[in-house]
């Protein structure tokens, strides 16, 4: 029960770290892009929540939408964290089958290019302010930063996962 608990607990501060991440990935994104620290995550939750498809409100200044900034927000946040415990279940479940670890690897790493993916392919419409390229440092920077918690977290997992990292 105590195992459960850590990876429950785990998955949901992996999950916060990977929210993070990319939020703030996408505000620093938007702040250098001269359009304010809102302005993907706007367009993300109208795009989601109020149905805008045309791409060519793009070319005009928008006024921000509070209730599809915090619908996208906790859309985003259910999903990381649905994510992260995902993750980290698969995490508890290799240090407990060790034969079972290389799966477990592959089956996270596909994981991350189906999010990119599928993020990639749901946003086609808005490439013109949500590069290819933005999507994939922003989720790979999440999984960095999820990674480096639970290597901190679980002494051994690296030796585990990369056997010549020992």
């Amino acid at each position: 029960m105590l195992t459960g608990r850590r990876t429950l607990r785990d998955g949901i501060v992996v999950g916060l770290i990977g929210y993070l991440a990319v939020a703030i990935f996408y505000s620093v994104f938007d702040v250098l892009a001269t359009r304010g620290a809102l302005y993907t995550v706007d367009l993300l939750g109208k795009a989601v929540f109020r149905g805008l498809r045309d791409p060519g409100v793009l070319l005009f200044p928008a006024q921000l939408d509070p209730v599809a900034i915090v619908w996208y927000n906790a859309l985003h946040l259910v999903l990381a964290l649905s994510i992260g415990i995902v993750v980290t279940g698969l995490i508890s479940y290799a240090e407990e089958h060790p034969g079972q670890t290389y799966l477990v690897l592959f089956v996270i790493v596909g994981g991350l290019i189906v999010t990119v993916t599928a993020v990639g392919l749901l946003t086609d419409a808005i490439r013109p302010v949500l590069p290819w390229w933005s999507i994939v440092v922003a989720n790979v920077l999440a999984s960095v930063l999820a990674a480096a918690y639970l290597l901190v977290r679980r002494p051994g997992l690296l030796r585990r996962f990369v056997p010549l990292a020992a």
